[in-house]
């Protein structure tokens, strides 16, 4: 992974950070590695998130799905229980990787309707094996399973903690089961069975998005100048300090667009404590320039912009036109079309002193977006360190679990309570 901060650079932008800020945010870095590199090493909480290229066993995973060969596989989850796993497939061409991520009904109709149940593998996510949404889903799919005439057990894999009615369930069964690695948060957990099972499911390089992973690994260096990952996660947050709050996410690849979705998990929940982080913005490049540009180049100066593209892709070429004003377009190729946009809108973001940071991989592969998701974690346990909040917790999140449990008759969640007290002023 490759990171170009140069229009960030207050010479370039505004907000921007200066070269001799930098330097001195650049001894925070070289001590905060060294903490990150014990935490890694102890495999403490959240820490242990950036051993995974080397801890997780890849003939794990296999091992669970041997056997399969479906056309389609589903992932059960919600949240970093699916987003990572969803990027990796995307990211490889596995188009019959389908997700329940939520639960509204009409679209977990739809999708069961039209997925060969018969020929579907069924993977089940949550550590804690009590996740609500998770769970219900789950129960959805078994019963629609078993009125197809498809026993549910003989297509279902599981991936959970040590302990928990999901684990219970799965050994009920014999169900196969993959581990939720200790000690990592969920939405640091793609390159774990929790984000590989389904690209393995469907035949992807699993061992070589871990590579990329380990390439991340090996990267880490005690200066943001010598480690891109390190490079961003510092940029940003020396923007967010200068008032720079919104981070627009903007990958130039159709594939790289559920890893927007990913991105923007990961920081709004590491990141969003005690009235600090970066709001993250998903854009779709070049689809987006037609409408959000106008606002990222125009509007409020509170924003970075994250590019995101692989040097090199498959190709498509522009047959002639036949039209004298469209004549520029043959010869050329769709993606040096694309590649076109994405330095237009760079430089366009910079012509207007709007910070922009380039991040390039080289290619699309396995290799490539392990390496992305690996540098974005770096970074954002980085970012984490710098403006002194508690990266791996998300208790805003909890508190919103807790409250929902209640309302659906849970035990004993008091924070039910508080939806019984809101303020109504209802226009009708």
């Amino acid at each position: 992974m490759n990171v170009d901060i140069g229009n960030a650079l207050a010479a370039e932008a505004s907000p921007g950070v200066s070269e001799a800020s930098l330097e001195r945010l650049d001894e925070r870095v070289a001590a905060l590695h060294e903490e990150i590199e014990a935490g890694v090493e102890g495999r403490e909480f959240g820490y242990a998130s950036l051993a995974l290229p080397e801890d997780t066993d890849p003939g794990e995973i296999r091992a669970a799905v041997e056997g399969f060969d479906p056309e389609a596989v589903l992932t059960v989850g919600i949240g970093g229980s699916a987003l990572g796993a969803d990027t990796i497939t995307a990211a490889l061409g596995l188009d019959d990787h389908y997700t329940l991520d939520n639960v509204d009904p009409a679209h977990t109709r739809r999708l069961l309707e039209d997925l060969p149940l018969e020929e579907t593998l069924v993977n089940v996510v949550s550590r804690s094996g009590t996740t609500a949404e998770t769970l219900a889903n789950f129960l959805v799919v078994r019963e629609a399973m078993t009125e197809a005439g498809v026993d549910w057990a003989d297509r279902t894999v599981v991936t959970t903690g040590e302990s928990g009615p999901l684990r219970e369930l799965a050994d009920e069964e014999d169900l196969p089961t993959c581990r939720v690695p200790e000690g990592v948060p969920g939405r640091f957990s793609a390159l774990s069975a929790v984000g590989l099972l389904p690209a393995a499911a469907l035949g992807g390089d699993v061992e070589g998005v871990l590579e990329g992973g380990a390439t991340g690994r090996a990267s880490l260096a005690p200066s943001l100048f010598d480690c891109p990952a390190y490079a961003y996660g510092a940029v940003a947050y020396a923007l967010e300090q200068r008032g720079a709050t919104v981070n627009a996410f903007v990958p130039y690849a159709e594939a790289l667009e559920p890893y927007a979705e990913w991105f923007a998990q990961l920081w709004a929940e590491s990141l969003g404590k005690d009235g600090l982080g970066q709001t993250p913005a998903r854009a779709l490049g070049a689809t987006d320039q037609h409408s959000q540009l106008q606002l990222y180049r125009a509007g409020r100066k509170d924003k970075l912009v994250t590019l995101v593209r692989p040097r090199e892709r498959e190709d498509v070429a522009i047959p002639e036109p036949g039209v004298d004003e469209l004549s520029y377009l043959g010869g050329s190729t769709l993606g040096e079309l694309l590649d076109a946009e994405f330095e237009a809108t760079e430089a366009s973001l910079a012509a207007a002193g709007q910070p922009n940071v380039r991040v390039e991989v080289d290619r699309l592969d396995a290799e490539g977006v392990g390496e992305l998701l690996y540098g974005m974690e770096v970074a954002t346990v980085l970012y984490g360190e710098l403006a002194g909040v508690s990266t791996f917790t998300q208790p805003a999140v909890e508190w919103g679990k807790r409250a929902a449990r209640g309302l659906l008759g849970a035990s004993d969640f008091e924070e039910a309570d508080a939806v019984a007290d809101k303020t109504v002023r209802r226009i009708d």
